[in-house]
């Protein structure tokens, strides 16, 4: 193996989300992101009950190259704790951990914190485009599509955080 030195990006980001958080958390999965995730698609590889569980297992496409495969490493509805670890091979491994807490208002605070590390020069490179600007538009737009969702039902009609 020849010698390769992998970048790793962490970010965090806290959002309010407009109702409690025995609302918001069953929609962190995979089948119910595609209520309020516009453009969200995900092919279910493993689950006994068909939703998200620990040991979940699923994929979602890429515009190009292999599908990224997921993983729910994390699953504890009663705290209102999810994680996720996910690979799109020879790019990128991401860990993702959320937590949910009451906030004012019947509203729930909600903890982000991705952590990024390339696979390859090339993985690197896409790594490298993961900057604190970047990510800070990935979760308004998260947050703009769960909290129009949670207010009214209904999907936005335009990704905006990809």
């Amino acid at each position: 193996m020849s010698a390769f030195t992998a970048l790793r990006r962490s970010h965090q980001h806290t959002q309010l989300n407009d109702a409690p958080p025995d609302r918001v958390f069953p929609l962190l999965c995979p089948v119910r992101e595609a209520e309020w995730v516009p453009g969200w698609k995900h092919q279910m590889i493993y689950s006994e009950s068909g939703v998200a569980e620990d040991g979940c297992v699923f994929m979602t496409p890429n515009e190009s190259g292999p599908e990224t495969v997921w993983q729910v490493t994390c699953y504890d509805p009663s705290n209102f704790r999810i994680a996720f670890a996910w690979v799109r091979p020879g790019l990128v491994a991401t860990q993702l951990r959320i937590s949910l807490s009451p906030a004012p208002g019947g509203k729930t605070s909600a903890h982000i914190r991705y952590v990024y590390t390339g696979l390859s020069p090339e993985g690197n490179g896409v790594v490298d485009r993961y900057t604190p600007e970047w990510f800070a538009g990935k979760m308004q737009g998260w947050e703009t599509a769960i909290n129009h969702f949670l207010s009214t039902g209904r999907l936005l009609e335009a990704r905006s955080w990809e």
